[in-house]
Parts: C-alpha cells; structure tokens; sequence
C-alpha cells in the first residue's frame, strides 16, 4: 500500500469569529488524486488554504508525511514539498511569462536548475513557451492557469494543492487544464483538487470527499458520483 502523504484530523479554522471548518478529517496517498467538491461557502477554499498555511486552524492537525504542518506559514510549507495553485488564476499581471515561472523558483539557488525545469514547465504547456516574453496580463484566462499551474511546478512537489481550478474558463480551455491535472497526477504527484464543477473533478479523481457546511458529508473514491445525493445536489440529475 502506498505512504500516506496528508492527513487532516478534526481540523477547525475560519476568519475571526466565523467558524467555517468543523472538524474535518482528511487523507491523502501517495498518487492520490483527491477531489473535494461541494456548495459554495461549504469550507473547501478555506481547508485548502489551511494545509498551504493561508488560514491559521483553531484546532486540530495537519500532517504532511508524518511532519506536523498545521499553522506554519507558506514559505515554510512550501520547503516541504507542497504547492498552491490559487483560485481564480493569480499571476504576476506585469511581469513575463519567463519572470512567473521564476518566481515560482524562489527557494532555488541555482540558476541552471531554474533554468532546467522552466525548459520542463514548456515543454509540459508548448503555448507558454511561444509567449515567454509575453506580459501576464495579455494571456488569455486558460493560458493564465496554464502559468498559475506551471509557476506551481517549477518546484518539482510532491504534493500540488489546487484551488478552483476551472473557475471563469471557456469549456474548452476546461477540458485542456483537466488534461493537464491528470497527467500531473499520472507523473506521480498527489494532487489535491477543490473544485465545484463536480463532473470533471469525479471524472479524474480516484478519491472524494463532499464538503457541507463545514463537516465531511460523504467519502470514498470516484464511484461516489453514483450515490444519489451526490446526484441531486452537484450533478444536475
């Protein structure tokens, strides 16, 4: 069986007096590919953030490789071996498309590594490399994931934590960052995957969990789709 990578227990976090989590219980394997769907405002954006350190829990653990992780702050998950992919395609607007990646580089010293895998980051998206020189700003929305996803690779992690990911895209350019999540995955990284179109995250995930007003309302691998509330509430049946 494979190690287990996260694990997530009874773990509660919000803003200020507003409590979102309340209680969850989460695992990851290694290779995993992990989808969490639910409503809108049922905790997943914010138990993402909590394993990448953007939101501080109030209780409970998070445990990353048998490391505790819980409340540590982003530039020291990131030493770990854990990315973020934001939602809602955060790039650097200004810069390049060359200066994002290298930002996404930052822990790295040496240059000619840095170098190496942005020649890796375009040969996984062919299209960044033709706009390399290209401000951010001027990308369209699915090649501004493209470079939010890449700038997230540019460290090799174990673990990538995306948020979101299909948010204001075309349904074309949907289907293509998919694509690309599941060859991530298939390339061995965990992959963990808040998204609310549910159809394409159950499509690719082989666990997944339904998040409901804070709490796990249901687990288990991606046959879940056929459970019936499942069905009603994010599936449109």
């Amino acid at each position: 069986m494979k190690e287990k990578i996260l694990r997530i227990e009874n773990l509660e976090a919000g803003y200020g007096e507003l409590k979102v989590l309340k209680g969850i219980n989460i695992e990851a394997r290694k290779g995993d590919l992990v989808a969490i769907i639910g409503p809108n405002g049922s905790g997943k954006s914010t138990m993402i953030k909590s394993i990448f350190g953007l939101v501080k829990p109030t209780k409970g653990q998070i445990l990353f490789k048998g490391k505790k992780i819980t409340g540590k702050r982003p530039d020291e998950i990131v030493h770990y071996g854990i990315t973020y992919v934001p939602q809602g395609r955060l790039v650097f607007s200004t810069m390049t498309v060359e200066e994002n990646l290298e930002m996404g580089a930052f822990i790295l010293k040496d240059k000619s590594i840095v170098k190496e895998r942005m020649e890796e980051v375009y040969k996984f998206f062919p299209e960044l490399k033709e706009k390399r020189n290209q401000r951010a700003t001027f990308l369209s929305g699915g090649q501004q994931q493209m470079l939010s996803i890449g700038r997230a690779l540019m460290l090799k992690p174990e673990m990538i934590l995306l948020d979101e990911p299909s948010l204001g895209l075309a349904p074309m350019a949907m289907q293509d960052i998919f694509r690309k999540i599941k060859t991530i995955n298939k390339q061995g990284t965990t992959v963990i995957l808040v998204e609310q179109n549910a159809h394409l995250a159950l499509a690719i995930c082989n666990k997944a969990y339904v998040i409901e007003t804070g709490r796990i309302a249901l687990k288990g691998g991606k046959d879940i789709a056929k459970k019936q509330k499942v069905k009603d509430l994010y599936l449109g049946h």
